[in-house]
């Protein structure tokens, strides 16, 4: 059995079924989640055959190809979901940071890292076996065992989480004891409450996920639950809560989204023969043989997203844990375009893995936005970090300037050749090797975060994760071009990027000329996007596929853009 078919050994549903992704975020931070076409399961049956990668596809070759709809139309919808998020996300920090000292910040950032942690052992990785079986069942027509799948993979995750959070509460104490924060043990015996939460969370999501449901995702993830976390907290501390302000906030938003999500997906799961026949229960192995590799990563993914936290609080004080983190928060603001695409991505490749020319022609129109949307996010707070950190925050955050420019350039280089090669070899069926790359992650950003933080500070753990974003990223780039040939280098990627150098140029004076925070974070997004759309017309950097996937979302913008 080969690596791409071993993840799925023993499945008899369909192989050319959809898979959907993971998804890592508050509870699972990073990677992304899934979907397709919300009203049809067969939009990718019929694609056209192999063409030239190396050429531009023509309209009449593109339009054969619903996965360049798919990945524009599903796309937006994940970006304004996570352009709330991140807005909701941006907000809570900011009246956090003025509510409370950067100490009590930093503390919560300490307890809910070690909750974000221990919630993966919890949900045993089970959770991403539901959005790669259940779309495989559902093509197949084989209701009864896509909702045993669901029903399952629930019944497990309930149980271990619940186990796990009893384990962290009595152990509460030895962690703070470990960190030096008494007032920690507090934190983690409120927060236990959302392990099992979380873990179900990962159901509720992943089962939208499985029936192409992105909408779902958008109101639970995106909009239910930093809205309500926003509003319970807000009152709270205007309440003069504190640190419980803070936990109530977070319990409270997730429960909330939970109900809503689980109530949503239960309305449109039944219309698509889900939940209403006759549980069929699957073979545990199948599932387990996907799940545990993609479990471990998820270990020490997570793990690795946290650990810099763990290595500053272990090494310094919580207000440097607070203040690096808002460095962070703001440095990955720039992943808002990755984390829209890699959703639709994965399922768009999984679904036709076995078509190399099609899967690289994917690959090169999601590597190309992804990389055009987000270079310009990454001059600008580049740039403007230490403005940006005062404004939005307070003055004494703007200590976290050199985390936000080291953060952004490693973010870029990762999300635009590495990025859409994890979601790749996911797609792909190659599960080990993202293991094995999330291994290499997290031991470059752990050993090279130990060895500087107690030396130069909270910037240690900048230059740590950025070490492994730029390693990971080199990697996966040479994996998917040795496995299969793929790469995402084209003239057209190529004018894409160096847009960027005269954006870059016109943006340093106005952050040298101007003293006035608030002139700098209005006028240095203006001149950079600016320039860099005049660049990339100038340069006739805007293909046929560009133009197609803008006329989903406006008809005016397809005729609108300067095609050469």
């Amino acid at each position: 059995m080969t690596e791409r078919n071993g993840a799925a050994e023993g499945d008899s549903a369909s192989a050319s079924g959809t898979g959907t992704p993971s998804d890592v975020e508050d509870g699972s931070d990073s990677a992304s989640g899934p979907g397709t076409d919300p009203d049809s399961n067969s939009e990718f049956d019929s694609v056209p055959g192999p063409e030239s990668a190396s050429t531009p596809l023509s309209t009449a070759e593109t339009a054969h190809d619903e996965g360049i709809t798919t990945l524009a139309k599903q796309g937006g919808i994940t970006f304004i979901g996570n352009v709330v998020k991140g807005a909701f996300g941006f907000a809570i920090v900011m009246l956090m940071t003025r509510f409370v000292s950067p100490s009590i910040y930093g503390l919560f950032v300490l307890a809910t890292s070690v909750i974000l942690f221990t919630q993966v052992f919890a949900n045993l990785g089970l959770p991403l076996a539901i959005d790669y079986f259940v779309p495989q069942y559902l093509d197949a027509g084989e209701q009864g065992k896509a909702t045993g799948v669901i029903v399952q993979v629930t019944a497990v995750v309930l149980v271990a989480s619940s186990i796990v959070a009893v384990a962290l509460a009595a152990g509460s104490r030895t962690i703070g004891d470990l960190f030096q924060e008494p007032s920690m043990q507090v934190a983690l015996l409120y927060l236990s409450v959302t392990i099992p939460m979380l873990a179900i969370y990962r159901v509720v999501l992943t089962s939208a996920y499985s029936i192409k449901q992105l909408q779902y995702r958008v109101l639970m993830r995106d909009i239910v639950r930093p809205l309500v976390r926003f509003g319970v907290t807000a009152g709270l501390l205007l309440a003069s809560l504190g640190l419980l302000a803070l936990i109530i906030g977070y319990v409270v938003g997730l429960f909330v989204a939970i109900a809503v999500g689980a109530f949503a997906f239960v309305s449109r799961a039944r219309a698509r023969g889900l939940l209403t026949s006759d549980i069929e229960l699957v073979p545990v192995r199948p599932l387990v043989t996907y799940s545990l590799p993609l479990a471990m990563t998820s270990v020490v993914f997570v793990l690795m997203g946290q650990v810099d936290y763990f290595v500053v609080g272990y090494f310094l004080d919580a207000d440097d844990v607070g203040i690096y983190r808002v460095g962070y928060m703001l440095g990955s603001g720039l992943m808002i375009i990755f984390n829209s695409l890699s959703p639709v991505f994965k399922p768009l490749i999984a679904e036709t893995k076995d078509d190399t020319e099609l899967v690289e022609r994917r690959f090169r129109v999601a590597a190309r936005w992804i990389a055009g949307l987000t270079l310009p996010i990454a001059i600008v707070l580049s740039l403007g970090a230490s403005s940006y950190l005062a404004v939005l925050y307070t003055p004494q955050y703007a200590e976290a300037n050199l985390v936000v420019v080291l953060l952004c350039g490693a973010f870029l280089f990762n999300v635009t050749v590495g990025g859409p090669n994890g979601s790749l070899l996911q797609g792909m069926g190659y599960s080990r090797i993202v293991f094995a790359n999330t291994l290499v992650l997290f031991g470059a950003n752990f050993l090279v975060s130990m060895a500087l933080v107690p030396v130069v500070g909270i910037e240690g753990a900048a230059i740590g994760s950025a070490t492994a974003l730029v390693l990971v990223g080199g990697l996966t780039l040479g994996e998917v071009y040795v496995i299969d040939g793929i790469q995402p280098f084209t003239r057209d990627f190529a004018r894409v990027v160096g847009a960027g150098i005269p954006a870059t140029i016109a943006g340093v004076p106005i952050v040298v000329v101007f003293e006035s925070g608030l002139l700098i974070v209005g006028l240095l997004p203006v001149v950079v996007v600016g320039v860099y759309l005049g660049s990339l017309v100038v340069t006739d950097a805007f293909t046929e596929e560009d133009a197609r996937m803008l006329g989903e979302f406006s008809p005016a913008l397809e005729r609108w853009l300067p095609v050469g």
